[in-house]
């Protein structure tokens, strides 16, 4: 197990619907995460994949007798594999006739057939593979879009692409003619989920945003859309069907915890399932009716779990191995802060060895749309264990708190978010929390954006900055993303760089570059499609022309690093940089950095 540290991908197994005793999950292989077929009724799992930067898509056909794996590099372009549940260690090319490109979605009908969405820059193209192994092109979407699921009959594939416009949904037939366009808007957004299981009329699940809160409705090519407008949420959610095709398990982010709802359409009924206080990371229903749903708090590792008490083969302990490593007492607590958008939330945790204001570490979340959760990071642990206070903002733009909470922009992109930063760190100097002079901010993808961006435009406030495969230039990294992370800068800036230029240089880090004071540590992947590398080397050039401290990583990754060590390796030589450059900081923390084997999103 690499050294015993640990890596747990947040999803659960999938199961093969006509035999749940088995199933394909993603499982630590010597400290890399790779695909394990799971054999349920002997409780025994086997490694499927073998590859040097990991692997983390797959899907199992119905009978349980096929697995499929997505062979990809660093930068996400690829081809799907096929090999047998009992043969693991024979693959072949599932579609040898097919370029590699992006995986965009992967749905098998009851009989077998498979649907694969794949994108490159010029859209994504829907290919049908049947059971005899026959592969067809049958439709072409343009730009951003993706394949959410295959009716059971396999006569229909549902897409999804921007939830705000026209082509939110479509549904074509899997013979390429369009069926329905499922339209969204800005302020009512359209999610699909999936097609519900079982024979009869095909029935899609999707999600609706509407005043404010959030609804399940349903499509049929009969009846078109259905909303249930007696079954609304006032925080974001996603549902799943249960096998009966009339019920459905609906998960809830709900103010930084979770909720599971079970959902009755026919009955017009609705009941929370009963789990822990804390975060389900992933739910569904499987084949044999079990609801399984990935679970976690602020001192527990995610841990797969169940109503009939399933367990994951080999699964990390409770205990997790940073508290095994150095056990830390730190006191946590929720607050709300007045900002110029109404209460910020912020989960807070502060060493209790001594009184007195503490040297403080902002970990700003990625997304935008994601937030801090009441969820274990051993990166708090490791922090606190420095003699810090760590702190974690929900400010405006993060899920978890509404749709007006979410959709909040107005000061522009990212300069909102630094107004709510910037109060709940003046709320906690005034409290004698943290300390005025000594505040620093460390973030990954758009976290690490934010983190540059305060950087300069906030030089007052913030003594050190950690960005971890950051946004630098957003003109640049528009350029050379791909379509689906193009699609959602469109969405927050209201047009592309040609067409609204002056908001994307008001809210791009380099923009500010003059103004940066702080020492920096810049992290980037050679592989990263979404927050693409060259900007910011770009960027740490033009921090040595001013001579500003700073030091320049790169990894052999992607956005996502699913190598153990690599994040060992990374984690360390962040700890050294804020010991040189973040005045008290303690040394005798950096050791618990060991404990850093995560996935960081």
């Amino acid at each position: 197990m690499s050294g015993g540290h640990r890596l747990f991908y947040p999803a659960l197994p999938v199961v093969a619907e006509h035999a749940p005793d088995r199933a394909v999950y993603v499982g630590d292989a010597e400290g890399r995460c790779e695909i394990l077929a799971w054999d349920r009724s002997a409780g025994t799992a086997r490694q499927v994949t073998d590859r040097a930067a990991g692997t983390i898509r797959a899907a199992i056909d119905p009978t349980g007798t096929t697995i499929w794996w997505f062979d990809d590099d660093l930068g996400g372009t690829g081809t799907w594999r096929t090999c047998g549940f009992d043969r693991p260690d024979r693959s072949v090319e599932a579609l040898p006739s097919v370029l590699p490109a992006r995986h965009a979605g992967i749905a098998m009908a009851a009989d077998g057939t498979t649907a694969i969405g794949l994108s490159d820059d010029g859209g994504m193209t829907l290919f049908l593979r049947d059971g005899d192994g026959r592969v067809s092109e049958r439709a072409h979407v343009t730009g951003y879009a993706y394949l959410v699921d295959l009716d059971p009959a396999g006569q229909l594939a549902a897409i999804g692409a921007d939830a705000a416009t026209d082509a939110a949904v479509t549904v074509f037939t899997t013979d390429g003619g369009r069926v329905a366009d499922i339209v969204g808007r800005a302020d009512g957004r359209v999610w699909a989920l999936g097609f519900a299981p079982g024979s009869g009329p095909a029935r899609l699940l999707l999600v609706i945003e509407d005043q404010g809160g959030y609804l399940p409705a349903t499509w049929t090519a009969s009846d078109g859309l259905v909303r249930h407008e007696w079954c609304r949420f006032d925080t974001e959610i996603t549902a799943g069907w249960f096998p009966d095709g009339q019920r459905l398990l609906v998960r809830q982010d709900r103010h930084a915890r979770s909720l599971l709802h079970e959902v009755d359409l026919a009955g017009r009924t609705r009941a929370v399932v009963d789990t822990p206080a804390g975060s389900v990371l992933d739910a569904a229903v499987w084949p044999d009716g079990d609801i399984a749903y990935v679970w976690t708090d602020s001192m527990t590792p995610p841990q797969l779990r169940s109503v009939r008490g399933v367990e994951l083969p080999d699964q990390p302990d409770a205990a997790g191995p940073a508290a095994a490593a150095a056990p830390v007492d730190y006191r946590r607590e929720e607050i709300r802060v007045p900002g110029p958008g109404g209460p910020i939330p912020a989960l807070v945790a502060v060493p209790t060895d001594r009184d007195g204001p503490r040297p403080a570490v902002f970990l700003v979340h990625g997304g935008p749309f994601q937030h801090a959760r009441d969820a274990y990071d051993p990166l708090v642990e490791v922090l606190v264990s420095t003699g810090c206070a760590v702190v974690r903002v929900n400010y405006r733009g993060s899920s978890g708190y509404g749709a007006a909470w979410r959709n909040d922009f107005s000061a522009g992109v990212g300069l909102t978010q630094l107004e709510d930063l910037a109060a709940v760190r003046a709320h906690l100097v005034a409290e004698g929390v943290v300390e005025d002079r000594r505040t620093a901010l460390w973030g990954t993808s758009w976290g690490g954006y934010l983190t540059l961006l305060a950087l300069g435009r906030q030089p007052e406030l913030w003594r050190l900055g950690i960005a971890i495969s950051p946004v630098a230039d957003y003109v640049a990294a528009f350029e050379a993303a791909t379509p689906a992370v193009r699609a959602l800068d469109v969405l927050l800036f209201g047009g592309t760089p040609d067409e609204v230029p002056q908001r994307y240089a008001r809210s791009s880090p380099v923009t500010y570059v003059d103004q940066v004071r702080a020492p920096v540590l810049l992290a980037v992947s050679t592989g990263d499609v979404r927050c693409p590398p060259a900007p910011v080397e770009h960027y740490a050039r033009l921090l040595a022309d001013r001579r500003i401290p700073h030091q320049l990583v790169r990894r052999r990754a992607g956005h996502e690093d699913f190598d153990a060590q690599s994040h060992l390796a990374l984690m360390q030589t962040v700890l050294l940089f804020m010991q040189r450059h973040f005045d008290g900081v303690r040394d005798e923390g950096t050791p618990v950095a060991l404990a850093m084997a995560r996935p960081v999103g």
